[in-house]
């Protein structure tokens, strides 16, 4: 949704952006905590939570 706000609906910029996003951020987080592991459902939930809640407070009533 991140990336889908910034760069609005153009479908293929989107799925572009998300390819691209998402294959630099997992592996920058796996070598940030590479001594543990941790799983990849861990760090996109601390992602997407304050995410997801930003958008459920923004939304108009």
């Amino acid at each position: 949704m991140l990336i889908w706000a910034v760069l609005g609906a153009a479908a293929l910029a989107v799925l572009i952006a998300s390819l691209a996003t998402g294959s630099v951020v997992l592996p920058v987080t796996r070598t940030i905590v590479a001594p543990s592991q941790l799983p990849v459902g861990v760090v996109t939930a601390l992602a997407g939570v304050p995410m997801f809640l930003w958008m459920l407070l923004k939304r108009p009533r």
